[in-house]
């Protein structure tokens, strides 16, 4: 991307948008607002970026934790993040990548709806869109030890693929679940969809 996707404005302005007189809202601080009301703790994993993301996380009610190794990779960040999760007394979590847009509270409600009510064996609830699997995706104690137990050079998905069975997919009509913001080209295509 060439610069932090974290602190990229959100929504993107269109190219004939007037800016605004207000602090400008992010990826990261519209993420954060979007799952304040869905979870009782919001923490972000940082790593070299943390002095710069630590304004924005703190203004928006947030914890904010370093990956000690961020060198190993995103896994490692998600299996920090977890380990402070359990450290915090909760076993269950809301797990998304930063260089996704925020999703819709219709999605975030629909997801906690069907982790709430998931039949016993299932660890973890996935969106889908259009037959993709996306983020958030919500996971049991169960998932986050399998996640913690993994190599930390390993990823998400070998232990998502792993577990296949106690996954269950809840389809949802949020195309942000799978949107991935890797590119100046797919930030600027958002722009111009939004």
């Amino acid at each position: 991307m060439g610069r932090d996707k974290a602190l990229l404005p959100w929504p993107p302005a269109s190219a004939n948008a007037k800016p605004s007189a207000g602090p400008q809202s992010t990826i990261l601080s519209s993420a954060i607002q979007a799952f304040l009301g869905f979870c009782d703790i919001t923490i972000v994993v940082a790593g070299r970026n943390e002095p710069a993301l630590r304004p924005v996380v703190y203004a928006c009610g947030a914890s904010i934790i370093c990956n000690p190794a961020p060198e190993r990779g995103q896994f490692s960040s998600m299996q920090t993040g977890l380990q402070e999760v359990l450290n915090l007394g909760r076993d269950s979590a809301m797990i998304t990548l930063i260089d996704r847009p925020p999703p819709r509270s219709e999605t975030l409600n629909a997801l906690v709806n069907a982790f709430a009510s998931r039949e016993h064996g299932v660890w973890a609830i996935v969106p889908e869109h259009g037959g993709q699997h996306g983020h958030p995706i919500l996971i049991g104690r169960e998932m986050m030890e399998a996640f913690l137990r993994a190599p930390a050079t390993g990823n998400a998905r070998e232990v998502e693929h792993a577990n296949q069975d106690r996954i269950r997919y809840v389809p949802v009509k949020d195309a942000f679940v799978r949107t991935n913001i890797d590119t100046p080209t797919d930030y600027a295509t958002l722009q111009s969809g939004i």
